[in-house]
């Protein structure tokens, strides 16, 4: 606790775009994430096409991120319709960039980890990193305050939103040395 509730993107066979809501994931290495993935018409879009888009969900995107968890693109093809996303194109892959996030990461499948009949721990490299402008900091890198991002409570079956700063990495501790 607390686990990211990520946005993964894909496209459809008949090229509509798709998402889901995932927890269980996060940095791997310097470009790289993980994610564990069980069987989804998302897993089945991967297998098709190894790229996708990874957003980061808000508070203000809430009601839609949760909905693309409770409702499979297998059952509900028009889902992505529902929440009213709107997909923009992206010059670096083909997957969908959803445009209600304020950052998003474009990804490609490098491997799949264990991988089984009910899924798979899924190593992706980052390709790249869109972030709109007004989520950027004073320094031009993205700002997490200024997103509103939420993580999810697996205890509580809850949101929570990411709050304010609360120290400074690799100096903090130097006050003890």
């Amino acid at each position: 606790m607390p686990q990211p509730v990520l946005i993964i993107g894909t496209y459809n066979p008949d090229g509509t775009p798709d998402a889901m809501n995932a927890a269980w994931g996060g940095q791997w290495d310097a470009n790289e994430i993980m994610i564990s993935l069980g069987s989804h018409a998302t897993t089945d879009n991967l297998n098709r096409c190894p790229v996708f888009s990874v957003a980061f969900a808000t508070v203000d995107s809430l009601p839609a991120a949760d909905f693309v968890g409770l409702v499979s693109a297998r059952k509900m093809p028009d889902k992505i319709a529902r929440t009213g996303w709107q997909t923009v194109p992206s010059d670096q892959t083909e997957a969908p960039v959803f445009d209600v996030f304020p950052m998003t990461m474009l990804c490609r499948v490098k491997e799949k980890l264990k991988e089984s009949a009910t899924g798979c721990y899924l190593v992706a490299e980052i390709i790249d990193i869109l972030c709109d402008e007004q989520y950027l900091a004073d320094d031009g890198k993205p700002d997490v305050e200024k997103m509103r991002l939420i993580t999810f409570d697996p205890v509580h079956h809850a949101y929570i939103e990411l709050g304010k700063k609360a120290g400074d990495a690799f100096s903090d501790g130097k006050t003890l040395i």
